[in-house]
């Protein structure tokens, strides 16, 4: 792994502030939201990481030529493999050395302005949390719904209070950003790790605009794979509601047994149905299979954490130094 260290400018009277950008695919965008960062910063002393999470195009390359148009302010991570858009965020701020860290897509669905004022809110009210929230998102009708019901269900599982919507466009405090890095495992879920550490948290409604990539990268893979990170790794709800399931069927089983006994003893002729047998046969071994599938996930987890599965694989961090005649 090849790393360029960048030499610091001694400022300590302006705010630290750092921007981390996961790329996927991002080629045609990420050189124009970089360069507006830069161009619109209104006074922060700013750090974009740029995290290349297994780009099929021409990513790596112009994150790679923003790192020297930008020498001292843009760091360059790129991933030996795609992680995921919550590995590639963890990379990310692993990198960001700023006192408040502002998480945002490649995809200017968030006008860079708005990552400013995150910023404005979290350093005015000293927020470890800023959330942005829509009065209109524009996104499609399935991405939509999908977050509606990954919002839902964090809701329940982490007890947040109703109305808060966990946005993948917010802003962390360094507190935050420490707490959220110190988890190892392979299977972040980076709003469930920040908000385990603190409930000092805010929202500020942003604006959001559609996507200027010609084919978003959420897909309902990855939806799912969001759900399953945030419901095995921050509750044992599933476990518990199998529990339930096991107690409840229990019962409604003994019940029928007494039911039928009851009934063959009133009616010594009659014959036991085979339809309802069938029937309790296929949906009790349903939830059997279902609550196997549960167990079997917070297993298949366990064992890779174990394992050491990494949460992503570097190739290289790049960040250029600044020469003194810029400095």
């Amino acid at each position: 792994m090849t790393v360029v260290r960048m030499l610091p400018i001694p400022d300590d009277s302006v705010e630290r502030l750092s921007i981390v950008i996961p790329v996927f695919n991002g080629s045609t965008t990420i050189g124009v939201l970089t360069d507006t960062l830069v161009e619109t910063n209104p006074g922060y002393r700013l750090q974009v990481v740029l995290v290349n999470d297994g780009s099929a195009d021409a990513s790596r390359t112009v994150c790679r030529l923003l790192s020297r148009r930008h020498p001292g302010v843009v760091t360059f991570v790129d991933l030996a493999r795609n992680a995921g858009e919550h590995n590639a965020v963890m990379a990310g701020l692993s990198q960001a050395t700023g006192d408040y860290c502002v998480i945002m897509d490649d995809d200017f669905q968030n006008p860079p302005p708005e990552a400013y004022r995150l910023a404005d809110k979290a350093f005015r009210e000293r927020r470890d949390i800023v959330f942005s929230s829509y009065s209109e998102k524009r996104h499609g009708w399935a991405r939509n719904a999908g977050s509606r019901v990954v919002n839902a269900m964090a809701r329940r599982l982490m007890r947040l209070p109703e109305g808060l919507y966990l946005s993948s466009f917010k802003c962390l405090s360094r507190f935050a950003v420490d707490q959220v890095i110190a988890y190892r495992g392979p299977f972040p879920y980076v709003d469930g790790l920040a908000l385990r550490a603190t409930r000092n948290i805010a929202v500020l409604e942003t604006a959001h605009e559609w996507t200027r990539k010609e084919r978003s990268g959420y897909t309902v893979k990855k939806l799912f794979r969001l759900w399953g990170a945030m419901v095995v790794n921050f509750s044992v709800l599933p476990l518990r509601i199998g529990t339930l399931l096991g107690v409840l069927f229990s019962i409604l089983g003994l019940a029928g047994a007494v039911s039928v006994v009851i009934e063959k003893m009133q009616h010594p002729g009659l014959p036991i149905g085979w339809s309802s047998l069938i029937v309790a046969v296929l949906l009790l071994s349903g939830v059997q299979l279902l609550i196997l599938g549960m167990i079997g996930e917070y297993l298949g987890q366990l064992v890779l954490t174990v394992n050491g599965t990494p949460q992503y694989v570097v190739r290289e961090i790049v960040t250029e130094e600044v020469s003194p005649d810029e400095s």
